[in-house]
């Protein structure tokens, strides 16, 4: 009987002379129609497929994707268009959904012919199969993280026009399943893969970079998802058994320290400065040792993302975008001081009244080198440029003069002086008014300091990495802290926080999970791992549980796993008038929260597996429910 594949048989590649080097798979452009079996003769037309695989390839929070970054209080959106997203409670049980079995029906058929295969050269040929295995096992980790077990198709299927397509009907595999497949398939294929030479495409680290993640995942299911019963299903499809944690840990663990043990990675430290120095790791791509796998862009092939341009401090802004994505205080106060301790900015003195600062840049001082790495601060500069971040004056009475304009001037306003003065900075903040910094800081990771990057005809080629040796090290810590090897943990956490100026080495005693928990938050923040990170923990519903923030609530519990973070708040530098005192003309700072953030966000127990939409639950019976929803 005639059979027909049921998925597309086609692959859309370029016709391309060669590929020489990584960014090549940029400059490609499809402008043919080539069957798999076809593609599989030609080394630049599996080239040219590969490349679009890499496309394809899954994130979620991305710089050119940016305002998914003010999802979850690390930031506030300054734009009016992305307001909903501070001013919503629950998150739809949808909205990390993914099945994405279209992009596996595609690699499946790729890697079925090339397994049949038998023009192309043999290390060409295994090297390009285990790209194409390194990119399907990425996404069932994609799939699995956010939907729990999935049905593993692992083959092209036909349907055979009986009428009766019962039989292409697959359940959900067990959670455990699906990770011990991802696990299986990077171990499988890592040594088919170059050792180095590329950071854009897949590799020997990319792979174990991916299993260690992977296996952390699994093994925090396991054992986190322990006192969350409620989270989970009979059949395995949600939840894993907490007997497997340990041997997931030892699988992150092993695939880490093969990394470590390697030094074929390191540590970025190029720049004297610590603070630049960490900003620099993500926008040097020349001779970058700590990347491992990225998502590169390329100016010259037509392959930017607006990330500056839509970022940029107002003051240095190219053209007139920017400012729209402000780190919130909740995450500027988690950099420790530099005594390895936890405190909120000093905005007040023990006896009342306001602290007093000569230079606006002074309450950061003595923290963890990486605050400023990741944000831009009042008093930084961005391009040369200082910002100019205050929010009014300060008067001795109590009241406050400031503007509904950036940088605005107003005549006569200060008492006693009869001059024009200016009276809010040219960057804001300015309560409710987009595209200025309204929690007084401005984004600094992955910000291009190029120019041209703010500009709307050139924007930016910045890379988005996804592996890096920093994460790899964390990983390895957490690893070997939940296997009760906390003197190995101490030894990894302390050579990233080394880079960060934080110089007195933590100690056994002093690893716990909430040092594992806050080392991984400031070292990633906007990196795509705090959503992740809280689910796999079992933390979310904790730190995201629907409480509101106040003034006094939002600075407290800092370093801890499972601090309430709800609601963005700000810090406001004033200037401060007072011609008689000492302190004219000094700085003072307020707590502020942006009138624009309305509610509090609860993370619900239906929240940590995304929705299977109805339409797949219908046409496939055998797809259990996710719980709690």
């Amino acid at each position: 009987m005639k059979h027909i594949t049921i998925y597309l048989l086609l692959f859309t590649v370029v016709l391309a002379a060669s590929c020489r080097k990584d960014s090549d798979f940029l400059d490609r452009k499809p402008t043919d129609v080539v069957a798999p079996e076809e593609v599989w003769k030609d080394k630049n037309l599996v080239l040219s497929v590969l490349a679009g695989f890499y496309d394809r390839f899954p994130d979620y929070q991305r710089i050119d994707r940016w305002w998914e970054f003010s999802n979850f209080d690390e930031a506030f959106p300054s734009a009016a268009g992305d307001y909903w997203r501070i001013q919503s409670t629950d998150w739809a049980y949808d909205w990390w959904s993914s099945w994405d079995y279209a992009f596996i029906r595609d690699l499946n058929m790729f890697i079925q012919a090339g397994n049949a295969a038998t023009e192309l050269d043999a290390m060409d040929k295994d090297r390009f199969l285990a790209e194409a295995r390194f990119i399907r096992a990425s996404v069932y980790f994609d799939l699995v993280k956010k939907m729990g077990g999935v049905p593993l198709i692992l083959e092209p299927m036909d349907y055979d026009f009986s009428g009766d397509p019962t039989y292409l009907r697959h359940p959900r595999a067990k959670e455990s399943e699906v990770y011990d497949f991802v696990l299986g398939e990077l171990e499988a294929i890592k040594d088919q893969l170059p050792e180095d030479g590329t950071q854009t495409r897949a590799t020997w680290g990319a792979a174990l970079a991916t299993e260690a993640r992977a296996a952390l995942y699994a093994g925090s299911v396991a054992r986190y998802g322990a006192a969350t019963p409620e989270v989970s299903l009979p059949g395995g499809e949600v939840g894993i058994p907490k007997e497997k944690a340990e041997a997931y840990y030892e699988k992150a663990f092993a695939a880490a320290k093969a990394i470590i043990d390697s030094k074929t990675y390191s540590l970025y430290q190029k720049k004297d400065d610590l603070s630049e120095n960490f900003a620099s790791l993500f926008t040097d791509k020349a001779g970058n040792p700590e990347v491992i796998f990225a998502r590169d862009y390329l100016i010259k092939a037509g392959k930017t993302h607006g990330y500056t341009l839509s970022n940029q401090p107002r003051t240095s802004a190219e053209e007139q975008q920017g400012g729209r994505l402000n780190p919130s205080l909740n995450l500027a106060e988690e950099f420790e001081l530099l005594n390895n301790t936890f405190a909120p900015f000093k905005t007040n003195e023990a006896a009342g009244g306001f602290a007093f600062y000569n230079n606006i840049g002074d309450i950061f001082a003595g923290r963890d080198a990486r605050l400023r790495g990741t944000i831009i601060i009042p008093g930084d500069q961005f391009k040369g440029i200082t910002v100019d971040i205050w929010a009014g004056w300060q008067l001795a009475n109590g009241s406050v003069i400031t503007g509904d304009q950036f940088g605005q001037i107003k005549d006569k306003v200060l008492p006693g002086d009869p001059k024009a003065v200016q009276v809010v900075g040219k960057d804001g903040p300015i309560d409710a008014l987009e595209f200025g910094a309204q929690t007084g800081f401005f984004v600094r990771k992955y910000m291009d300091p190029n120019v041209g990057s703010g500009r709307i005809g050139t924007q930016s080629d910045v890379w988005w990495i996804r592996y890096r040796y920093a994460e790899v090290l964390l990983n390895a810590a957490e690893a070997a802290f939940e296997l009760g090897n906390k003197d190995v943990a101490a030894g990894y956490l302390n050579e990233v926080r080394k880079r960060a100026g934080l110089v007195t080495p933590l100690t056994a005693a002093g690893i716990t999970f909430d040092r594992i928990v806050h080392e991984r938050r400031v070292e990633l923040a906007f990196e795509d791992h705090i959503l992740w990170d809280r689910k796999r923990w079992r933390i979310a519903h904790k730190t995201w549980n629907g409480e509101a923030l106040n003034a006094t609530t939002v600075t407290q519990d800092l370093g801890s796993a499972t601090r309430i973070n709800t609601m963005v708040f700000g810090l406001w530098p004033y200037k401060y008038y007072d011609p008689s005192g000492p302190n004219n003309g000094k700085y003072i700072f307020k707590v502020v929260k942006p009138s624009r953030v309305s509610k509090a966000h609860n993370f619900r127990m239906g929240n940590y597996y995304s929705l299977i939409n109805a339409s797949i639950t219908s046409n496939n019976p055998l797809i259990v429910k996710q719980p709690n929803q």
